[in-house]
């Protein structure tokens, strides 16, 4: 089943076309990574999808819904991890939860935090200041906020920016964990990241889609040995 359907998407901001053209169709429960150098234009079509920026042309469909005329239905179905850790730094890890869960007027409240909790190992510092967290908890914190409401699609925009190794690996368990159950669109910097994780990687280059495929598709299409020249290939030269 097609969980997003993005076609002719572009966005112009005067004489700059940051998305030119895109069409992607991203499957109901995938990972799909939208990769690209600095201003490829992921950031922009991330923030289209999340209904926080205004396409200029194109069509983009929802779960069947209509990202213009069914944005309100579409914000109810979502949710964005940004770049930026998105948590309250004086309230307690247990304070943020709540918190979220009493803004999504989450009916089963305790039961939906407990489950957070356990996904994310959150125990050992329930009662600490988000503010004095490691990175690495902050950002478990920050992702596991933004599955309060059960997202059928959750936006992860650089989930392990900055994050030490064994950090970094112990939020890609919790990602793989959520393959099936949510539909994740993720952007990220680190090719091993959108190997390990990825069903399907999409790249982007000065606005538009240049491959598309699985990892190991993508691999073989440039005639490389890792998904990481794989990636440098096939955005300085393309594919054959």
């Amino acid at each position: 089943m097609i969980e997003i359907d993005i076609k002719d998407l572009t966005k112009k901001y005067k004489d700059v076309v940051a998305v030119d053209n895109l069409n992607i169709q991203i499957k109901k429960g995938e990972i799909f990574s939208l990769l690209g150098t600095n201003g490829a234009g992921k950031t922009t079509t991330i923030k289209i999808l999340s209904t926080l920026l205004l396409p200029s042309n194109g069509e983009v469909k929802i779960n069947n819904f209509d990202l213009i005329k069914d944005k309100m239905k579409i914000k109810e179905i979502i949710n964005i991890s940004p770049q930026e850790t998105a948590i309250a730094p004086n309230l307690t890890v247990l304070e943020n939860l709540e918190f979220m869960a009493g803004i999504y007027q989450i009916k089963n409240k305790k039961e939906k935090i407990d489950t957070l909790i356990k996904t994310f190992n959150l125990e050992e510092v329930l009662n600490k200041k988000a503010k004095n967290l490691s990175g690495g908890y902050q950002r478990k914190l920050s992702i596991a906020i933004s599955l309060i409401n059960n997202p059928q699609i959750l936006f992860l925009d650089e989930p392990t920016l900055g994050l030490d190794v064994i950090s970094r690996k112990e939020l890609w368990k919790v990602i793989k964990e959520l393959k099936g159950k949510v539909t994740i669109i993720l952007t990220t910097h680190y090719m091993e990241e959108a190997n390990s994780l990825s069903d399907r990687v999409g790249i982007m280059n000065k606005g538009k889609l240049i491959a598309l495929g699985t990892p190991n598709e993508l691999i073989k299409k440039s005639k490389t040995k890792t998904f990481e020249d794989a990636f440098v290939k096939i955005v300085t030269g393309g594919l054959d």
